[in-house]
Parts: C-alpha cells; structure tokens; sequence
C-alpha cells in the first residue's frame, strides 16, 4: 500500500520537524547545530539539569517536551535512530551551569550505545554527570532482568519530576536518586492493531492482520509475543491492567499515576474509554489513581494502539509531578 503522507523530501524530515517545532514555540525553544532542542531560560539555569536523546518520529515525545520544568536540552537524532555521542558531549557541556546535569536514557540498543559512550567521554573530560536509564517495558523481560526491559512512555514522568527536584535545588545525587526511585516503581505495556510505516521510506513495521491484536508490542513494532484476537476496549484494559498490577506487586490502599498514550493511530474516544475501564477497575481493587493523563504523549507514526503506563507514586512525587513547566506539549 502506497504511504501517504504530508512530506517533503525524506532527507529533510528531520530538520524540517525541529524548524516547525521552533518557530510554533519561539519563547520556549530554540534548536542548534547537531539537533539540539534547548530550553531558551537554560543560560538562566542556576540548578541540575537534564539531558535526554532519541531518534525522531515519536512526536510529540520526546523534544516536545523541552523546556522549563522538563528537560533542558534533547539531542535528536534521525528517524527512530539514536544521535551521535559527540552531540551529546556538547548537550551535557551546554547544559551544565555548576550543578551537574542528569542524563536521562532510554533501554534502546542505539541509545544506550551512544548513551555509554557519552558517559565514557564525560568521565574523560570531568564532566560533572549521572545517568538514569528508564527500562519499565514488562513486555520483553521480567522485573529481575530489568535491564533487558525497552524504555517506553515512562521517561516523561522521569523528566518531569526530576526536573521538579531540580528546580527545588536538589542536588545532582539527590535529583538522581528521585528519579530512579520513581523508575524502579513504574511499568508499560502496550497493544497495537495496526504497525506503522517508516516516513522517510515507506517500510512497513509490523504487519497485524484485520482481526488481530498484539499485546506487548514494542516501540518499534518489536513483537511482543502476545498476537490474539481483537478484543474490546474493557476486555484489553483488564489484561494491560493485570499485568501491570503484578509487575509492580500493586496491594489494596497503594497510589498510583496512570497514562495511556496513544501510539499514533487510535483515536482520543478510545483512549478515554480505555482509561475509563482502567481507573474503574483499579477503584475495584482499592488503588487509587492519583494522577493521569490520557493522549498522544510518545507516538510511533500511524500505529494504532496505545501503551498502558502505570507507576506506584508518594507524595513526594505527586508535589514534583504537579510542579509547574513550560514546554511545547506538557503546561502546569
């Protein structure tokens, strides 16, 4: 099937997408050489910051997030492809302003080989940073091979709240220490109906039949092993709900935050049922949903589904999660 599309030539997306970003957003970002998006009251930034990378192609995720509040400077790289570690030297160089920097990575192939040897060169030159990988796809590996897990939807709330820590005047170790103890305590999974097509080339991802639902599915249409028949809007809830619930060994009186984040395809009418069923049957249980957020948050193009995020959160983190930021996608 012939993809269609509103592009310019394939070579182009990516610097286009960062122009359009730019100027929809001139008092919140700017981009430079090598696709950086910078948060533009960085040089104003007298706290830790934060520093993430990703390939482009999961808009808004995750430069669309860039600003006060989040994160400080988002290395992009080309279509679902990792950048380089040399931008992201000079992100962490930029960023610093005397108080460290966190470096937010998330558990793709591409990205935690340029992520490490982003960390190696830091280390050489004294850079002052810490890293944090977010890994909470419960898909692909069990909790006790976390490090195995792919990195989903959960690196927003990481931003976000270490962000918030940062803003408090935490320090580096400190601000690191929020966010991974928030990273230990969330899980993802998704589902898709329908995979997407590569925009620069027309590939297609994955390929799920008429009737056909896959739960488990990866970022980049990675199976997930969990192929079925289509199901309903509340009978899908309950299974991502389930697994879910027993990754994180949810009990009766816990708090939680809940997104379904829509993978690029499937309407908000069906997002906002799915949440309906989610929150209703974790009132059933007697865990309370204390914060959420329904929408496209971090896409893969067309693909229809959504990922089910879920993460055990105290009042500490629902202070920093309501803590004001400025970015393109995400006002408090």
């Amino acid at each position: 099937m012939t993809m269609k599309k509103f592009l310019n030539q394939p070579e182009n997306i990516v610097s286009e997408l960062l122009e359009g970003l730019e100027l929809a957003n001139p008092d919140i970002i700017e981009v430079t050489g090598n696709n950086l998006v910078v948060n533009k009251k960085l040089k104003d930034a007298d706290r830790v910051t934060v520093v993430t990378l990703g390939g482009a192609g999961h808009e808004p995720a995750i430069e669309g997030f860039v600003g006060e509040g989040m994160v400080d400077i988002c290395v992009i790289g080309d279509i679902f492809a990792a950048p380089g570690y040399k931008a992201c030297i000079e992100a962490l160089k930029m960023a610093d302003k005397g108080h460290g920097v966190l470096f937010v990575v998330l558990n793709h192939a591409g990205d935690m080989l340029t992520g490490n040897k982003t960390m190696k060169e830091a280390a050489k030159l004294g850079l002052n940073v810490k890293k944090v990988v977010t890994q909470e796809d419960i898909a692909n590996a069990p909790r006790s091979n976390a490090d195995d897990r792919r990195g989903l939807v959960g690196c927003v709330p990481v931003y976000k709240i270490a962000a918030a820590a940062a803003a408090e005047g935490k320090s580096l170790d400190e601000v690191a220490a929020i966010a991974q103890k928030f990273a230990d305590n969330m899980a993802t999974i998704a589902v898709a109906a329908k995979g997407a097509t590569h925009p620069a080339n027309g590939e297609v991802i994955s390929t799920l039949g008429d009737d056909e639902m896959e739960v488990g599915m990866g970022q980049h249409g990675e199976g997930g092993g969990g192929r079925q028949p289509m199901k309903s809007a509340d009978e899908t809830a309950v299974i991502m709900a389930d697994e879910l619930i027993a990754d994180l060994d949810l009990k009766a009186g816990e708090d939680v935050m809940v997104f379904i984040n829509g993978s690029g395809s499937s309407t908000l009418m069906e997002l906002l049922i799915v949440f309906r069923k989610v929150y209703k049957y974790l009132e059933e249980k007697d865990i309370y949903v204390k914060a959420s957020w329904v929408g496209e948050i971090l896409t893969v193009q067309e693909t229809a589904g959504f990922q089910m995020f879920m993460a055990r959160v105290d009042e500490e983190e629902l202070k920093y999660w309501n803590a004001p930021c400025k970015t393109p996608y995400k006002v408090v």
